[in-house]
């Protein structure tokens, strides 16, 4: 397969769960509903172990559909809501001035980091705002394909965002 660049920014949040951010990309890639060229990871200290083992597998999995995408990352102190919202919108509010296309990822972040990305896009529009849905917890620390895909669910909830809903 041959790589198209791309003018997408995909944007996720790691939080105690490796899986969860490889899970939703996976789904999202999958579905061919957003292939970045671009990957900024956002994880609080207490997620940077996790984060070499997860850039790696967001490389693979990009690499797997034919593409490439330079991935880069940010630690931000633990629930530090304010911080998180100031990065991770200023992030957002760049990527938009240069015409990128942007999604955000919320599967495995944690309250902080979500809260801190999700209230500043009030005033910054995102192309997507994706979020793995698994109806149960038990044994899915496990690749994208090991799970049953009718527990699974990929929602965007972009759409309401972009039609003024909550």
């Amino acid at each position: 397969m041959r790589h198209v660049p791309s003018d997408a920014v995909y944007v996720t949040l790691l939080g105690r769960s490796g899986w969860g951010v490889l899970n939703a990309y996976y789904a999202v890639v999958r579905e061919g509903r957003f292939i970045p060229g671009e990957i900024h990871v956002f994880t609080e200290g207490s997620g940077v172990a996790l984060l070499e083992s997860v850039k790696e597998g967001l490389a693979r999995i990009t690499e797997a559909f034919g593409g490439a995408a330079e991935i880069r990352s940010t630690e931000i102190p633990d629930a530090d809501f304010v911080e998180a919202g100031r990065q991770i919108s200023a992030l957002i509010r760049t990527c938009r001035e240069q015409g990128s296309r942007v999604a955000i990822d919320i599967t495995s972040g944690r309250k902080a980091l979500v809260v801190g990305a999700l209230v500043p896009l009030r005033d910054t529009e995102v192309d997507h705002i994706f979020y793995l849905d698994i109806t149960t917890t038990e044994g899915n620390a496990l690749p994208y394909m090991m799970i049953p895909l009718p527990i699974q669910r990929l929602r965007d909830f972009a759409r309401y965002q972009q039609r003024g809903q909550a």
